[in-house]
């Protein structure tokens, strides 16, 4: 504990004095106020420490590496899967994770809770591990010569992200086309590159954008087009609460800029 205060008064100390220093004051004249005023210091003490937490998670999140390697075995199956964590990185993901559940009122220690900062860390490793991938090295990985020249559509991938604003899920499909220029790429490379950008801290609209700019650089084809419809639990279990609210957002170049009917054609495909 001494050393969680430590670390609150190290980031925050300014904030904290100039609060406790208002609260003295008014205690001399008013005991409710002082009450009132020590209960509001103890709430934003709670979520400036949880703020400073998170960015302190980010910053761990993008030095760690999750990886995943699939290898043969003598096993019945002839396929093994194996996920690897890094150690430290999950060691110090666990403090943190277990002074946030303390902050939060809960018995860090009771039984139900005892493995959850480690599970938790592993799964943040999990959903962050597109910080470890080059979305253009996947396309490079499969690019292959062809002069095929009209649409080719991946449509309806599924995505999984995480909101950077309150670090809630959001989920739903993307549509990406673009149109050959004398390259194409695996399909499946299509689907992984859109992997590689969502498994990460993310707002839908740079998403969006980071898929298309990778995709024309990698190919340079005639024109690319992304779509992606998700839902954002940060404004369906919190804040507004709709929760059959739907966002759509949109990115072209070249070919699907410039020609209406490209456009029109790849949004009937799609079925927006």
């Amino acid at each position: 504990m001494n050393k969680l205060k430590f670390t609150f008064s190290e980031a925050f100390s300014h904030n904290s004095v100039e609060i406790y220093h208002i609260s003295i004051s008014e205690r001399k004249s008013n005991n409710s106020t002082f009450l009132l005023n020590q209960r509001a210091l103890l709430m934003l003490q709670i979520y400036y420490f949880i703020f400073y937490l998170q960015k302190k998670l980010f910053v761990l999140l993008q030095s760690a590496k999750y990886t995943k390697s699939f290898k043969m075995e003598t096993t019945h199956s002839g396929f093994e899967k194996v996920e690897q964590y890094s150690p430290a990185t999950v060691e110090e993901l666990k403090k943190h994770y277990k002074a946030i559940l303390s902050l939060l009122g809960e018995d860090a220690h009771r039984e139900g809770l005892l493995k959850t900062p480690e599970r938790v860390a592993k799964s943040m490793l999990f959903l962050m591990q597109g910080y470890h991938q080059n979305p253009i090295d996947i396309i490079n990985s499969a690019k292959f010569r062809e002069e095929y020249r009209q649409i080719v559509l991946v449509k309806d991938i599924e995505l999984y992200s995480i909101c950077e604003h309150h670090l809630l899920p959001f989920y739903g499909k993307a549509h990406v086309a673009y149109i050959p220029n004398g390259y194409i790429t695996g399909l499946s490379k299509v689907a992984r590159v859109v992997e590689a950008f969502a498994r990460r801290l993310q707002v839908q609209e740079r998403l969006t954008v980071q898929i298309r700019d990778c995709i024309q650089e990698a190919l340079n084809p005639l024109g690319v087009a992304v779509v992606i419809e998700a839902a954002h639990m940060c404004m369906q279990i919190r804040g507004v609460q709709k929760q059959h609210s739907v966002t759509t957002t949109s990115a072209f170049t070249g070919t699907f800029m410039k020609d209406l009917r490209t456009r029109e054609e790849f949004l009937h495909l799609i079925k927006v």
